[in-house]
């Protein structure tokens, strides 16, 4: 616990924990809320599909631009007009789908509104690239964690909400933690200087030595990742416990956030591309079973065991991020690694369940979760250049 803090006393980094994990819920609302709100308007499910899919992938898009503009000109002015457009456009949002506009119109309004989906995330990663490299690995577990229970929390509250109210008051509460949560890290981020930079083109960040292998082998887990979660209720559906889904997809999450706790109290000396390697051949180990489990409660005993190593691999991975990122494009790297998880979670999630639907059913996408995370351990191995150290204790906003 003394590591734990260690990085509480630093100066800033209560706020970045409550506000980035208030600012990081919306994240986990809105496109379940959305879901639910123009399914039952439209009574469609296909419309209500691609009305969250176009949040997602506006959001997607526009993050790493927008992470551009903030290591440029600092991340306060960015996060302060997304604080202030982004509830706008939800409650726009709501309004056109409530009013039974079009489906092109709601459409459209749920691309304006992810296209301002506030820079949380990317940010507070970028400020704890700039503390103590003694305290930063468990910071970013820290980090970790409460991105996990992020995912535990945020679609409790909104199946909480749909049920006593309406799934658009989950979006209205969305809207308000939003402002909550990218205020505080504006806050926080006040003192940030933008470091010197060299013109350079719209992929030299993603191009840093180290950046491509990082990027792909997340991409692969996280595909694996968008594969399992479809497969989850998938798995329960068959088994006669539909209801037993959100059970498990909650077990799944406390494993990792027990794992990443036990994780960031840890000093390691392997270096970060060991580190990140063997726990990523921990997932697949935790993965590998589940295709031949027949039991929910067996699948969700080896869901909270496998999920433990989770966490920690996403540790390390922003460690790494934050290492070998450039030191004037910190915010847009960890914006890509964000950008890539999506699409690629997106892309496992449609994979998964074509084979659900498909001859391979359920074990199919369960086989298909297994081999994303083992394809990422494969890109780990491809010969290369070596990622950097992590570097010394930048100097700006103290994190």
């Amino acid at each position: 616990m003394r590591a734990y803090l260690t990085v509480w006393r630093l100066p800033s980094a209560p706020v970045l924990l409550l506000a980035g994990f208030a600012g990081r819920l919306p994240s986990s609302m809105v496109p379940l809320a959305l879901l639910l709100m123009v399914q039952q308007q439209t009574g469609s499910y296909a419309v209500a599909g691609l009305a969250a899919a176009t949040l997602g992938i506006a959001s997607a898009v526009m993050a790493p631009v927008l992470g551009r503009v903030a290591d440029r000109r600092g991340p306060r002015r960015v996060l302060l007009t997304q604080a202030a457009l982004y509830p706008l456009l939800l409650a726009l949002l709501v309004a056109v789908a409530l009013g039974g506009a079009p489906d092109a119109l709601v459409i459209a309004a749920s691309g304006l509104a992810g296209a301002t989906t506030p820079l949380v995330s990317g940010t507070v990663r970028a400020l704890w690239a700039r503390t103590d490299p003694r305290s930063r690995p468990t910071a970013y577990a820290l980090d970790a964690t409460a991105t996990e229970l992020v995912f535990v929390v945020g679609p409790t509250l909104v199946a909480t909400l749909a049920v006593l109210a309406a799934p658009a008051w989950a979006v209205g509460v969305a809207g308000a933690l939003a402002i909550v949560g990218t205020v505080g890290v504006a806050g926080a981020a006040r003192s940030w200087v933008p470091a010197p930079a060299a013109p350079a083109s719209l992929f030299s960040t993603v191009l840093a030595p180290g950046m491509p292998r990082v990027l792909l082998s997340g991409s692969a887990l996280m595909l694996g990742f968008g594969a399992l979660e479809v497969a989850i209720p998938a798995f329960a559906d068959s088994a006669g416990s539909p209801g037993m889904s959100g059970l498990l997809l909650a077990v799944w999450s406390l494993g990792s956030v027990i794992g990443g706790l036990w994780f960031g109290a840890k000093v390691l000396s392997a270096s970060l591309p060991r580190q990140y390697r063997w726990l990523l051949f921990g997932v697949t180990i935790g993965l590998a079973p589940l295709a031949w489990v027949s039991s929910p409660w067996a699948l969700g005993a080896l869901l909270f065991l496998g999920g433990t190593a989770i966490a920690p691999t996403l540790t390390v991975q922003n460690s790494l991020v934050g290492s070998i990122a450039p030191v004037h494009a910190t915010t847009e790297a960890f914006t890509w690694l964000s950008t890539v998880a999506v699409g690629a979670s997106a892309v496992g999630a449609a994979l998964g369940g074509a084979l659900i639907e498909g001859r391979f059913g359920v074990s199919g996408a369960l086989v298909l979760a297994c081999t994303g995370a083992a394809a990422a351990v494969v890109v780990t191995l491809v010969p290369g250049r070596d990622l950097r150290p992590l570097p010394p204790v930048r100097e700006s906003v103290p994190a």
